[in-house]
């Protein structure tokens, strides 16, 4: 079986595919709407909230698009982080709904730099919200999302989440850090199929809401909250086989734990990290700050990291991610997040070891 080692899709378990795979129900009957509500209690708990949560139909990018609509107004200001593809996403999202967006950028491979982020909050009080990845999978990095998270809450700002790598493996009590719009992607650390965006709402998110102008229809917050209080229903007709998938997921992570699953998605990071080194393999993300989901591999002393790509899944059946926009051809990346396990890891070490010399690659 082909071992997907991409920051996502990720593989599903097989009771999970065999959840999706059940005969359809109608999406306004009551067994449904059972669904919807169960799910929705053990999302609240993975995600360590007890505000309102929403499961929508739809891509992690989606998710972002609605943080952004459904609590800004063209023309408030923004602070954008960005430490790669991903945050620099999140930023022109809202720029595209015409937020006047001020921007702090890292160096990719880099985290975000807490001081610049704290000198804007000092010097723009008008300000309205922060936009932040806590996960970048372009560049492997994890940031320091409690630290920026405190420093925008001491601002009274709102601070809005991109969590889609980075919820279900590591550690994010949403609540306790008091992020107002936090996204996740089935896709991810759910080991669900595409087709599912989870959002929660803080109360400072609704009150926003409640001034906020920019256009809106499909991601409206309020249609999904006045769906949902009609016993479990959706706005929209939902992706009710991936819905299945996800009640079955949340299930067994549950049963695993949530500070088992973020241990887990540690050694496994670790054991990755380790493990190319000493095949004499760099890193490219600051170790600092290197993400337990997605460790990007910089592509040096000979190494062409497209046709390592193209080696590892042609002759060993791994599939791994290449580098995105200025990284193509620079990076690969190893994803191990999910459905993950040591097995899945070393596999990849072993043949990493063969495969490097086949892609130029020459040890110092």
């Amino acid at each position: 079986m082909t071992n997907l080692r991409i920051p996502g899709p990720t593989p599903c378990p097989s009771e999970v595919l065999q959840a999706m795979g059940r005969q359809m129900v109608n999406h306004r009957g009551g067994e449904f709407m059972q669904i919807m509500q169960d799910t929705t209690a053990k999302l609240k708990k993975l995600f360590l909230t007890q505000h309102d949560l929403f499961i929508l139909t739809g891509s992690g990018t989606g998710g972002l698009e609605a943080a952004v609509v459904n609590t800004l107004s063209p023309g408030d200001r923004v602070l954008a982080v960005s430490i790669g593809v991903f945050g620099d996403r999140f930023g022109n999202i809202a720029k595209t709904f015409g937020a006047d967006v001020t921007w702090v950028k890292s160096t990719w491979g880099q985290a975000a730099d807490i001081n610049a982020v704290k000198d804007v909050l000092a010097k723009d009080p008008a300000l309205k919200a922060v936009l932040v990845t806590h996960n970048e999978t372009s560049t492997g990095i994890t940031n320091p999302l409690k630290e920026i998270a405190a420093a925008v809450k001491a601002a009274g700002k709102l601070l809005l989440v991109d969590a889609i790598s980075s919820l279900g493996s590591l550690e994010f009590p949403v609540d306790e850090w008091g992020a107002d719009v936090v996204v996740a992607g089935s896709q991810k650390s759910w080991m669900v199929p595409p087709g599912l965006v989870m959002v929660s709402v803080s109360p400072e998110a609704w009150q926003a809401n409640e001034q906020a102008k920019m256009a809106r229809f499909y991601w409206d917050f309020g249609k999904a909250k006045k769906y949902f209080e009609k016993g479990g229903q959706t706005p929209w007709t939902p992706a009710v086989s991936v819905v299945f998938a996800l009640s079955c997921a949340c299930d067994m992570m549950l049963a695993e734990g949530l500070p088992n699953i973020i241990s887990r998605h540690a050694r496994l990071g670790q054991m990755t990290r380790e493990g190319v080194k000493a095949l004499g393999l760099k890193l490219f993300a600051d170790e600092k700050y290197a993400s337990n989901t997605v460790t990007a591999v910089l592509g040096d002393n000979g190494l062409d990291a497209k046709k390592l790509t193209k080696v590892m899944r042609e002759e060993y059946d791994i599939v791994l991610s290449g580098g995105q926009m200025e990284l193509e051809g620079k990076i690969f990346r190893i994803g191990h997040l999910g459905w993950a396990h040591e097995s899945d890891i070393q596999q990849v070490l072993d043949a990493l070891k063969t495969a490097l010399p086949k892609a130029g690659f020459q040890s110092v």
